[in-house]
């Protein structure tokens, strides 16, 4: 009997998420290192540590494929606005508060929200992107950040030029800060605030950089509009003709798509990251997502910020998504198992590491999630992804792996004090008092 270093024995549960979306009870995980070694039945294998599953529903971590972690410090603040009413809100709020220790602080926040909820993977866009990813990897999220970009200088006080070069610095400062391993991205806000011509100049040190790339595109019918006005295209003709499609790329929203846009999309391989609670709370209106993936568009599902979401709950994106499309499709359109794919593994191929991550398969980073089914509304189990969907919530996640190190322990981080973090929050918000909401 082989021995490991660690093995998650006896799941009640196991959920793979593999090619064939196996799931196995009474199943035990190997891990060496950072890395499943080994899936079997109980009593099979041995590890120098264990982890007892007993009564739990062990499943790949959850992935975010589009949020703002540090905008968790202005949760609540930019209420009963569309986008654009929204944007003015919430700039005016960061002009007022935001630097890179502000931003790594409520990235550090927003990180633990996040695992706490059995998130184990993020693409986060926003400005200070050396700070806000130390601030993640010090609670151990995999954060996929990445420098932002903007035609004006934005609140960070970057020229062009300067965006430019750290770019081209960033792979390696992503080694120098270490971490769970993660794809280098540049981060272009959108076509309303990056002229074709410097989105063709990000997509030349994509390609030099051998970086991906994430942009919000076609969030609402008024941003469509405006880039049309302006330029007499729609976002992904625009992205498409600048070179941007030509790497991997990836949408935050993508609501707005016209069958041409769908079709460009796909022939470049191209990726929506789809926020259904933040599309509806700010009337973006409703993405198509069931044609995109029927024509071969990769859907990730993601929360977007707590600006504009609330909350970093990939549970209720969940939800919400299968509600959606059951709304305007029928109930038999998409599966409970769907979702869950859709933020797992699917969410692993939408931002290109699945290969790594996104499942658990032999071979694969050990990024794991245990939910704890001793909960009246968790019990009794006829349909288990039914009941992940429709029934179970962040707080039933007990514990978190990533890169085979536990983060969550109990429902807690074994990284950092939140006592700590709590008071360092609450000193830094006392900025925003002077501030009229």
């Amino acid at each position: 009997m082989n021995t490991y270093d660690f093995v998650i024995d006896n799941a009640s549960f196991l959920i793979t998420c593999d090619s064939k979306n196996s799931v196995f009870k009474n199943y035990s995980i190997g891990i060496n290192g950072k890395t499943i070694a080994a899936i079997a039945p109980s009593g099979e294998i041995n590890g120098t540590r264990r982890y007892d599953a007993q009564g739990k529903i062990v499943a790949p971590g959850l992935i975010n494929t589009h949020t703002h972690l540090a905008m968790t410090l202005l949760r609540g603040w930019a209420e009963g606005v569309n986008l654009q009413g929204f944007l003015e809100r919430v700039w005016a709020a960061e002009g007022a508060i935001m630097d890179g220790a502000t931003a790594k602080l409520g990235t550090t926040l927003g990180a633990l929200e996040a695992l706490l909820g059995g998130t184990t993977t993020a693409l986060d866009m926003y400005l200070f992107p050396e700070s806000t990813h130390r601030g993640a990897v010090e609670v151990g999220l995999r954060h996929i950040g990445g420098p932002i970009f903007f035609d004006f200088p934005g609140l960070d006080g970057m020229q062009w030029n300067e965006r430019i070069d750290f770019a081209k610095k960033w792979p390696t400062i992503l080694t120098e800060i270490g971490g769970p391993a993660v794809p280098s991205y540049l981060m272009p806000h959108a076509t309303y605030t990056c002229s074709p011509e410097h989105l063709a100049e990000i997509a030349e040190i994509a390609r030099e950089t051998e970086s991906s790339i994430h942009i919000h595109a076609s969030e609402n019918e008024n941003e469509n509009k405006e880039v049309q006005e302006k330029y007499g295209k729609t976002p992904t003709q625009i992205l498409d003709i600048s070179g941007v499609l030509g790497r991997h790329t990836v949408y935050g929203h993508g609501v707005h798509l016209t069958e041409g846009d769908i079709s460009t999309l796909v022939s470049r391989s191209g990726a929506v990251a789809h926020c259904p609670g933040s599309n509806l709370k700010l009337a973006s209106g409703i993405a198509d997502i069931t044609t995109y993936r029927d024509r071969g568009v990769k859907v990730g599902l993601g929360t977007d910020g707590c600006s504009s979401s609330n909350d970093l709950d990939m549970w209720s994106v969940m939800r919400l998504a299968a509600h959606l499309i059951s709304h305007t499709e029928g109930p038999e359109r998409v599966s409970a198992s769907e979702i869950f794919r859709m933020a797992t593994i699917e969410g692993a191929r939408a931002l290109g590491i699945d290969e790594s991550t996104g499942s658990l398969e032999v071979g694969k980073s050990a990024d794991i999630i245990a939910i704890d089914t001793n909960a009246p509304h968790l019990i009794p189990i006829h349909n288990l992804f039914a009941q992940l969907i429709f029934a179970a919530g962040r707080n039933d996640v007990c514990d978190v792996w990533v890169d085979g190190e536990q983060v969550i322990e109990n429902r807690r981080s074994t990284r950092i004090d939140f006592s700590v973090l709590r008071r360092d929050v609450e000193e830094r918000m006392n900025a925003l008092t002077s501030l009229k909401k």
